[in-house]
């Protein structure tokens, strides 16, 4: 059982621990950097103050009694509103945006189904072993940005950012799925991965522009809108109905795409 997953997850094995090293440099970087940041507190703030309303909204944070001098803020904007929630989910949903499209294109597609496999598993498999890679991502870099706060001698809540890291696995399922759904819609998997790309980037603008623009409810379709690091690190905040909503929205999009895919032809 669960062959496909196994050999999906173990042929993404390597970039993931790569990334997932690269990412905990980053952190260890930023919260190294914290201290001076902390020391112009003033400066910064009133820099931060004079920003658009839009930017701050794309860095989750549309209400007062923000500081970005503060750990906490600085964690939510420099790595977690920026990286993880853009970046990552970028990531993940050009990542699989290759899961049908690569085999299909390269013809390997055939030879998997030439095995007494349906079509439903080899898509729900390969859905199921990013889940690996956002593992591995959130275990690791977790413990990384926690034990640099230690080591710099401040102190942070490490229930939030445990979950701040266990919150985001919906939300990055549901950016898988977005990249699972154009690659059976596409047969060639440059297209299903720039796709998958550019669809995350313009729901996470959609989600930032809306809620400042004074039209919030056209944002309820961006996955962003339910997985909010700021006020999970700021405010210990913890979204379960948000969670709930990504992966309601994870399963329905998985379902979609086996329904596309059940009926393609891949000859």
């Amino acid at each position: 059982m669960l062959e496909i997953v196994r050999y999906e997850a173990s042929r993404r094995y390597k970039g993931a621990v790569v990334l997932s090293v690269l990412l905990g440099i980053l952190s260890v970087l930023m919260v190294a950097l914290f201290p001076s940041i902390e020391s112009s507190g003033a400066a910064i703030d009133e820099y931060w103050e004079s920003l658009p309303p839009a930017m701050k909204a794309a860095f989750g944070v549309s209400g007062g009694g923000f500081s970005i001098s503060t750990l906490e803020g600085f964690l939510a904007v420099e790595i977690y509103q920026f990286f993880w929630l853009l970046m990552l989910g970028i990531y993940v949903a050009y990542v699989a945006g290759n899961l049908i499209a690569g085999d299909v294109e390269r013809d390997r597609l055939d030879i998997l189904l030439a095995a007494p496999i349906s079509r439903s598993k080899v898509l729900v498999e390969k859905f199921v072993s990013l889940l690996s890679t956002i593992l591995v991502l959130n275990v690791v870099v977790g413990v990384v940005v926690y034990g640099s706060i230690v080591a710099i001698g401040e102190s942070i809540s490490a229930a939030d950012v445990a979950m701040v890291h266990l919150l985001s696995i919906p939300y990055l399922l549901a950016c898988g799925a977005i990249g699972l759904l154009l690659s059976v819609i596409f047969n060639r998997a440059d297209l299903a991965q720039r796709g998958g790309l550019g669809a995350v980037f313009a729901l996470f603008l959609l989600d930032s522009v809306s809620e400042s623009a004074d039209v919030d409810w056209l944002g309820a379709i961006s996955p962003t809108r339910y997985y909010d690091p700021t006020a999970i690190l700021v405010s210990g905040e913890y979204d379960w109905m948000g969670a709930a909503v990504l992966l309601v929205g994870t399963v329905a999009l998985v379902l979609v795409s086996r329904a596309i895919f059940r009926r393609k032809d891949i000859a």
